[in-house]
């Protein structure tokens, strides 16, 4: 009996392409595009600093596995998590569009990235203006997420900060196949969650023990189990759509 051929394995898209094609499709020239963005890729080993608050970039990194935070270290050595990073991220936004970094991103694993200059970037708006316009989405999604996490501070209580913020992930995570429909494995600590949420160690603990008690949400070994979500969102005000829905303008779907 002759052998059988082998099947070629499909190509997993990258984080950056998966992501973006939930928003539109992407014809292959686009995705080409995307990929080559993508190729050049660097390593930064966990907790060093991935950009430097104060000093000086002209590119952008969108991280491609890992997971890193932006933050802003106190004079007194307080940390306030502005963001969490994840795969298919823009990150080193605003630092390219400023003369100097205003916050410092940290490598919460092990990451790799891949830079692209902001002229490259905004080439595309010349040359493929739907797949720039699906870029630069991310960019306003980045800016709602800041929104909700003001008010997470402002107005949420601990219990629906901590409820909203790990909602907030399982969405993200989901966008890019790293989670399933409630459970996600990722480097949290309570500091961590802390230090995102405006929050100490101690009323995380608390907060976490409710959430447990509740039978709303469980944390073993940095796997998160969300274990009634529709509960969770009601809890938390939580609605997605800040996270996945995109609509482009007609003079440039045509194009």
């Amino acid at each position: 009996m002759p052998p059988r051929p082998m099947t070629a394995k499909p190509r997993v898209a990258r984080p950056l392409t998966r992501k973006l094609s939930r928003l539109v499709t992407l014809a292959p020239g686009e995705i080409g595009i995307l990929d080559d963005l993508q190729s050049a890729t660097r390593v930064i080993r966990r907790n060093r600093e991935i950009i430097t608050e104060g000093r000086k970039y002209d590119a952008l990194l969108i991280l491609i596995d890992g997971v890193s935070i932006r933050c802003r270290i106190l004079h007194d050595g307080r940390r306030q998590i502005l963001n969490i990073a994840l795969p298919g991220d823009f990150i080193g936004f605003p630092s390219a569009f400023s003369e100097r970094a205003l916050y410092s991103i940290t490598a919460l694993s092990d990451c790799v990235v891949a830079p692209v200059t902001f002229l490259r970037l905004l080439s595309l708006f010349d040359s493929q203006p739907k797949l720039a316009a699906a870029i630069f989405w991310s960019f306003a999604c980045e800016a709602a997420m800041y929104a909700e996490h003001l008010i997470d501070v402002g107005r949420r209580s601990a219990l629906e900060r901590v409820a909203h913020f790990l909602l907030e992930l399982l969405t993200r995570l989901q966008v890019i196949g790293l989670a399933d429909e409630r459970s996600f494995r990722m480097p949290l600590t309570q500091e961590l969650i802390g230090d995102a949420l405006g929050l100490s160690v101690p009323h995380v603990n608390r907060t976490l023990r409710q959430l447990r008690d509740d039978e709303l949400v469980s944390i073993e070994e940095h796997i998160v189990i969300i274990r009634d979500v529709e509960a969770l969102s009601a809890l938390a005000d939580f609605e997605r759509s800040y996270l996945d829905q995109f609509r482009l303008p007609d003079m440039i779907t045509k194009c």
